[in-house]
């Protein structure tokens, strides 16, 4: 994820995920879940209120100039392969994510800008990608619940299921790679490098999903998804449909996900 916000938090939940062997954990993702609502944010208000709680929490932590729109966004919101969400707790955004789905034919993300000499040779060869970027929490929201990074980068999980893909590729900076290795079991590719919209070097994490996948959900159960979740959160509407705005997480019903 290009800028992880709230690095206290992050960090808070690395130290947690040590001891997530025992339940007491995994129950506290899942009961955030259970008062969690996703939206796809394609038009209107949802999406620029995403855009302002990406400035809010980028601004907070000083990984962005000021600019008098108050808003953050990048013309890679606007391509084809591009999922916009936020994360709704009691009818209040806590937090938002972007995902790009990679292939041959649709190469666009921001990180093609910063490490596209890594990815292009492999999309070429027929691998695919989810790239989430503009991972960003309320600053309040961050501090207040310490499961909120699982609860939002479930989104990333869920993706890479649905889209079947090769590999989820991961731009983080330094202070967060201890978050992505224990969680993801990500590995880092490459040295870090200057990111055009950030002020910090980030750094590019990969992990693959024929090895990762598996164990990731076996370890953390509140990131399985049912097919009907996979489905209303990436299938794209019909012409002429009216697309699903608000999802709930099927992970409250663990014993059927998969």
């Amino acid at each position: 994820m290009t800028v992880a916000v709230d690095s206290s938090n992050l960090n808070r939940s690395t130290a947690v995920v040590r001891n997530v062997g025992g339940s007491a954990f995994a129950d506290n993702v899942a009961a955030l879940l259970e008062r969690a609502e996703y939206r796809r944010c394609e038009k209107g208000e949802d999406l620029e209120a995403i855009y302002r709680l990406r400035y809010k929490a980028y601004r907070n932590h000083g990984t962005v100039p000021s600019s008098v729109e108050r808003i953050t966004t990048d013309r890679y919101d606007e391509s084809p392969n591009c999922y916009r969400f936020g994360v709704w707790l009691d009818n209040e955004l806590v937090s938002t994510v972007r995902l790009h789905h990679l292939t041959r034919e649709m190469p666009y993300s921001s990180v093609m800008d910063v490490f596209g000499d890594v990815i292009a040779p492999r999309l070429e060869r027929g691998e695919t990608f989810i790239n989430p970027t503009m991972f960003a929490a309320d600053p309040y929201y961050a501090t207040v619940y310490r499961a909120l990074p699982y609860v939002t980068l479930r989104l990333a999980v869920v993706a890479n299921s649905y889209f079947d893909t090769t590999s989820c590729m991961c731009v983080i900076r330094n202070d967060h790679t201890a978050f992505y290795k224990r969680v993801f079991g990500a590995e880092q590719v490459g040295e870090p490098r200057p990111h055009p919209s950030f002020t910090v070097n980030v750094m590019l994490y990969d992990s693959p999903c024929a090895i990762n996948m598996q164990p990731t959900l076996d370890r953390f159960p509140f990131f399985r998804s049912t097919a009907l979740e996979r489905r209303l959160l990436f299938g794209r509407a019909a012409k002429g449909e009216v697309g699903s705005l608000t999802i709930l997480p099927t992970a409250r019903y663990m014993k059927n996900a998969a």
